[in-house]
């Protein structure tokens, strides 16, 4: 059973979800040297902010399969180091986006309210009104910087509130910003024109800030700053300075350029309402956190894709669900052919035929360089490495795509060409369980392992021949298992009405493997050639 670390606390009903699938070691507080230790044999591990990821710590785990962040930020963790081992990370980023909006929503209504302080002051025994006259937000202009899924939500909000909404994000089309109903415009023109400007975009670890002196003095006098996102988003100096001038009118803040802010001198300002990074701090996002990235992490441990991956290629969704049944049809056909072709590898041709040629095949075709690999390599193969994998090997990989798959929907063709000839299977998807129906062009049908949730898929043992088309032949094979105490499961016995001939192939699930003096046997039988067997 694979091994997930969970370094840092997580929802019940994450670890939970975790125990159900994976042996859960948790390692809450663990000092530097013990991280180290305790990671050395995981597949697994699962952090949120605190916990440094570096190239030593991955370095570390030799058998790591799968980074977890429960969380949207990734910045703990050296993307680079992980995509070089083939590593998916992951990430949980609409778990917290409900609260990560209403936090910022609260935040400029409380900033521009003066609640806060209006509160300290009725603490202190005082009763002062005039001393906390407010703004009110309908019919102002507030600008979003990062128009993603917490940005969008802060818009949405803001536009129950009667307030006119623009944003500026490079990175989204004009239509996905209509589709929220936001303007987009440059950074400068909307700094210049918004009485409150929220961020939540991203910052690259060494990226400079986004607002510095001169973007802040750009900005419309009195204007209300909001940062929910990341604290290397602002220059902290030039904000003080903004604020000390009097050409900001305030600002909130839940993010610092360095956690824990004790003693950042923002925090006690008196133009600053000041959170400590509260943004998922809800019961709610805390769990769907949880969940999400215990899901997303066990489906990459199953050599399922996920949408939550964050170094790998995006397959939008419509194509993953069509393709994503098929990666267990294409993990078998890879695996049975390493296992059943002789002779030094040239090319691999992958065919795509049916509904699934109309796709995205990039997960399918990870699958099956996974199966190739499987019988003869440890090395995990992905959509983050698959490219390197087959360049480091000088694999020339074909693909091709065919509209028709009668009788069937869809189906995967692998053939791998060697110098001792050319070895192909055809699997296709029955009633959600992966099917061989053709090997080396003899029509078959042999059903793949059953799949059982929360377990690993039971070996099938798979002895496949060629036989002279007569009589007889079938009752030998038979014969000889049972002298060697072997039952067979199932057979199929195949044609090629492409290539007709006086061989037909047997295929046979059995009881165990066969030993080589034993295959030999089987050989030996009069009409009986090119015996080979393979675990399904």
């Amino acid at each position: 059973m694979n091994r997930i670390l969970v370094s840092e606390p997580l929802a019940d009903e994450g670890l939970s979800l975790l125990r159900g699938g994976a042996d859960v070691l948790t390692g809450f507080g663990l000092a530097r040297a013990e991280l180290l230790s305790a990671i050395c044999d995981c597949q697994g591990l699962i952090v949120r902010s605190g916990t440094r990821v570096d190239r030593e710590l991955i370095e570390a785990a030799p058998s790591l399969q799968v980074i977890g962040r429960a969380g949207a930020g990734v910045d703990n963790i050296d993307l680079d180091a992980a995509s070089e081992r083939g590593i998916i990370v992951l990430n949980a980023a609409g778990g917290n986006t409900v609260s990560a909006a209403e936090l910022a929503v609260a935040l400029l209504l409380a900033l521009s309210r003066h609640l806060a302080a209006a509160n300290a002051s009725l603490r202190a025994g005082e009763w002062n009104r005039s001393a906390f006259i407010g703004a009110e937000l309908r019919g102002k202009t507030a600008g979003i910087v990062g128009l993603g899924l917490v940005g969008a939500a802060v818009a949405r909000r803001l536009q129950a509130m009667e307030m006119r909404t623009i944003a500026f994000d490079p990175f989204v089309s004009e239509e996905r910003a209509r589709s929220v109903g936001v303007e987009l415009f440059e950074f400068r023109d909307l700094l210049a024109q918004t009485d409150v400007v929220t961020l939540h975009s991203s910052a690259a670890p060494d990226a400079a800030p986004l607002l510095g002196a001169s973007e802040l003095a750009a900005m419309k006098p009195g204007a209300l700053l909001v940062n929910t996102a990341r604290g290397r988003l602002v220059d902290e100096s030039a904000l003080a300075e903004a604020l000390d001038s009097g050409r900001l009118g305030g600002a909130a803040l839940d993010v610092f350029a360095q956690e824990p802010a004790h003693d950042n001198p923002l925090v006690k300002h008196p133009r600053v309402l000041a959170t400590p990074h509260l943004g998922a701090s809800t019961q709610e996002a805390q769990e769907r956190v949880a969940v999400d990235i215990a899901t997303e992490t066990l489906k990459v441990l199953r050599g399922q894709p996920s949408q939550a991956a964050v170094n790998a290629p995006l397959i939008d969704p419509e194509s993953l669900e069509a393709v994503g049944p098929y990666l267990s049809v294409a993990e078998m056909c890879g695996r049975l052919a390493t296992q059943l072709a002789s002779g030094q590898w040239r090319d691999i041709v992958i065919q795509y035929r049916g509904e699934i040629a109309n796709h995205d095949v990039t997960p399918l075709k990870a699958s099956v360089v996974a199966g190739l690999l499987a019988p003869i390599s440890d090395e995990h193969v992905n959509l983050v490495n698959i490219n390197n994998v087959i360049a480091h090997r000088g694999w020339r990989v074909l693909e091709r795509k065919m509209p028709d798959a009668e009788p069937y929907t869809s189906t995967i063709t692998v053939e791998l060409r060697t110098s001792a000839g050319a070895t192909s299977l055809m699997g296709t998807l029955e009633h959600g369980r992966a099917a061989v129906v053709e090997i080396n062009g003899f029509h078959v049908h042999i059903s793949g392992p059953r799949l059982r949730a929360g377990h690993a898929p039971d070996h099938l043992h798979l002895l496949v021949l060629r036989n002279e088309d007569r009589p007889g032949r079938i009752g030998e094979v038979g014969m000889a298992l049972g002298r060697l105490n072997v039952n067979i499961a199932a057979m199929d016995v195949g044609f090629s009405p492409e290539n007709p001939s006086e061989m037909s192939l047997m295929a046979l699930i059995i009881s165990r493997t066969l030993t080589a003096e034993e295959v030999g046997s089987i050989g030996a039988i009069d009409g009986v050639e090119d015996v080979s067997q393979a675990q399904m």
